[in-house]
């Protein structure tokens, strides 16, 4: 017999090889499966994100809360659907009450802005009434933990890109009534007139107004995605 692993020649009696001292036995054995660790799946930075700050709902979610939720829902719902299907030219957004709150806003904006010039301190009215819902936006994410809060904040964030819209389409003509009870005709007054001369974009009113809407209306649309979604997880883990 010769050894497996020398190859040395020997007895065929022997239980161990007579040079190397290897035992046969344990040479016809199957080896041992050795556990290999399977690698951990990190989870991504973008999936913790969304989980921990805008996905985030209660272990336990009172009926009442998720009805009233609810209400607020389809209510955007119906009034984003109008807002997104109705056309620019109709000025249907300067026409709602919705128009009114968001009109101090604009105005402290140009409060606001004023230290930095004539061209922010234009600007910063439509920049005011912008930037509130995005506040409060971040209010409802950071401090008070409410990501369905943050998507109404969102919503009305998108609203007011839509808000703006029909006040950069009137750039050129003018025809929209001011604060003051004139048109921009009448009174050096119109915001977007004043920004696009200054910046030789006056032609490009009607591009940037649409470009407005449609920020406006994608952004509705993500917050309308987000708040439902966060209704059917709340939904699986009502308190009944």
């Amino acid at each position: 017999m010769h050894c497996v692993k020398c190859g040395w020649e020997q007895d065929e009696e022997r239980v161990d090889c007579a040079r190397c001292g290897i035992i046969f036995a344990k040479m016809h054995r199957s080896p041992r499966p050795v556990a290999v660790p399977r690698p951990q799946v990190r989870e991504s930075a973008g999936a913790r994100l969304l989980e921990e700050w805008l996905l985030v709902t209660e272990e336990s979610v009172n009926p009442f809360h998720f009805a009233g939720r609810a209400l607020v829902f389809l209510l955007l719902a119906w009034w984003g659907w109008r807002l997104i299907t109705t056309p620019l030219d109709t000025n249907y957004t300067g026409e709602s009450f919705l128009h009114l709150i968001n009109l101090p806003f604009h105005e402290a904006g140009h409060l606001i802005f004023m230290p930095f010039g004539r061209f922010m301190t234009i600007l910063g009215g439509s920049l005011g009434q912008i930037l509130m819902p995005v506040i409060c936006l971040g209010t409802f994410l950071i401090k008070t933990r409410d990501p369905f809060g943050g998507s109404v904040a969102l919503w009305w964030t998108a609203e007011n890109f839509m808000d703006v819209a029909p006040y950069i389409n009137d750039a050129r003509a003018m025809d929209l009534i001011l604060l003051g009870g004139f048109t921009g005709k009448e009174v050096d007054a119109h915001d977007w007139n004043n920004l696009l001369t200054m910046l030789g974009w006056l032609d490009y009113d009607h591009r940037l107004a649409h470009l407005s809407y449609g920020i406006g209306t994608l952004l509705m649309l993500a917050s309308l995605l987000w708040g439902g979604w966060l209704l059917h997880r709340q939904y699986r883990r009502l308190d009944w």
